[in-house]
């Protein structure tokens, strides 16, 4: 894919990496002349020390060519000029950061995919990483409901349980369902004849009133 990233902070330069790595045609605009220059002296990628709220600009990283535009910068504004301006080019996919909620419905109105205030997702992840240490991974799906990665420990109550059984036993609590598990490298879909083993790694949709039972009924916590 040939992406336009704008903005080479703390943000950016994690995805500027990773886009690289994956053999993307990555261009970089970063208005801030030291994160230009580390920028292009770290990624094998064109970066450009200029505003990426300047038409010229973006004429000259092609912007035409572009599959995605992906605004990264820590101001709103900067990222809602540059969302309208990769819109009047017909780029495909905005994609953008967004810090205040209450610049949501200007994002939206665009057709912008959210990444809302990375800095609070940052601080839930470190909160749940403290509070469910056998939590691998978790993304709230709303103000209610979530997805938690688990690895199944040998000495948890779901562990040998069958999933039509589990519900019925009280061992896998109500408002919890089990939507993927991944057994010796294979991602399988768990049916109600399946049998939870220790070493599963599980996803479960739970909601919040179920969460702490949830991560109990997956480990020895």
């Amino acid at each position: 894919m040939y992406l336009i990233v704008v903005g080479a902070g703390n943000i950016g330069s994690n995805l500027i990496e990773r886009a690289v790595q994956d053999g993307n045609d990555v261009v970089v605009i970063e208005k801030d002349e030291a994160r230009a220059n580390a920028a292009s002296a770290e990624y094998d990628c064109l970066v450009l020390h200029a505003d990426a709220t300047n038409h010229d600009t973006l004429v000259e990283a092609e912007i035409d060519r572009a599959d995605a535009v992906i605004s990264t910068t820590d101001v709103d504004a900067t990222n809602i000029m540059v969302m309208l301006l990769a819109q009047e080019h017909g780029v495909p996919n905005l994609v953008s950061v967004v810090h205040d909620p209450d610049n949501l419905p200007v994002f939206e109105k665009i057709g912008v995919t959210l990444i809302e205030n990375p800095q609070q997702l940052i601080a839930d992840y470190l909160y749940h990483s403290v509070r469910y240490p056998g939590v691998s991974d978790f993304i709230e799906l709303d103000g209610d409901t979530e997805l938690v990665d688990l690895t199944v420990d040998g000495d948890a109550p779901m562990s040998g349980q069958q999933l039509e059984t589990a519900l019925e036993s009280g061992r896998l609590p109500e408002g919890c369902l089990v939507v993927a598990l991944e057994r010796d490298g294979e991602i399988r879909a768990p049916r109600g004849e399946t049998t939870i083993l220790a070493g599963d790694r599980v996803t479960v949709f739970t909601d919040d009133a179920a969460l702490d039972d949830a991560v109990a009924a997956f480990t020895d916590a």
